[in-house]
């Protein structure tokens, strides 16, 4: 079994959910009251971020599930990239939720690249992606690059000081807002903690420059099952003009927009994002 650090709760058919570079599971708190009562939820740190080692103990196998095929590993090698991460993923999914054929999986940012990764493959029984990477041009990519770099930098950089910043509303703004369409709402020690994560995460350079080798390869098994995007209209990483790409080449998904919600909208509309991925997946 692949050691990733995780959270787990609630009763109900499986849904794993993971976050995007930098990040952590604690970024979907704000949807889990709402997620729980119909889910067992699988809320994932990726390998070399939050609290799961950079390789996570991976042991892959040599070659892609495809549809209708039970839970396995599918590549030799570890490494950053998105098919990566995916192999990670369904090789823990495989041993949380024996009993299953499949799961439900949303994401956010890599993490949605990395939903559409596994709903390509034919091992996601329904997709919710949000924001999710790959539908990028060569200067959006670099942009989103040069944005979490900065970011990152940024907090090392400020960290004695991000304490009080964060305390004030006019502080998060400021501080935040690159990621977030309503930072003023946030919880302060969720900002720090979350910072923290971003700057220790041993897997972001490797992740970051996986980028440039990614991008959405085609639909594969996605064409079968439910699938939705949504985009944050005030999302100032990924902006929401690549969403048009997206609905491009995913014609069969359901494409959303997430009125003033930024890059991370799970704090700024976690009603709206708990409903998109419960209705998501009850069209299964």
């Amino acid at each position: 079994m692949t050691t990733l650090s995780h959270h787990r709760s609630g009763t109900g058919e499986p849904l794993v959910l993971l976050h995007g570079i930098g990040s952590r599971w604690q970024l979907w708190e704000p949807v889990l009251p709402a997620l729980r009562p119909h889910f067992d939820v699988l809320a994932l740190d990726l390998p070399g971020f939050g609290a799961s080692p950079p390789t996570a103990g991976v042991s892959f196998g040599a070659s892609p599930p495809t549809a209708g095929v039970s839970f396995g590993v599918s590549r030799t090698g570890a490494g950053a990239d998105v098919a990566s991460f995916a192999d990670a993923v369904t090789s823990f999914a495989a041993a949380a939720f024996p009993g299953a054929a499949s799961f439900h999986v949303a994401g956010s940012s890599l993490g949605g690249g990395i939903a559409l990764e596994l709903g390509r493959r034919g091992v996601a029984r329904s997709v919710t992606a949000f924001a999710p990477i790959g539908f990028w041009g060569p200067l959006s990519r670099r942009w989103c690059q040069a944005s979490v770099t900065g970011a990152r930098v940024f907090g090392r950089l400020t960290r004695p000081a991000l304490p009080a910043l964060a305390s004030t509303a006019a502080g998060r703004i400021a501080v935040f807002g690159l990621f977030f369409g309503h930072p003023a709402r946030l919880d302060p020690a969720v900002c720090l903690a979350d910072v923290d994560a971003l700057v220790a995460a041993p897997a972001f350079t490797a992740a970051r420059s996986a980028f440039a080798g990614h991008r959405f390869p085609g639909p594969g098994a996605l064409d079968t099952i439910p699938v939705t995007v949504a985009w944050g209209t005030r999302d100032a990483i990924l902006p929401a003009f690549q969403s048009r790409r997206a609905a491009a080449v995913l014609p069969h998904a359901r494409h959303v927009s997430l009125k003033g919600c930024g890059h991370l909208p799970f704090s700024d509309a976690p009603d709206t994002c708990a409903t998109l991925i419960r209705t998501t997946a009850a069209t299964t």
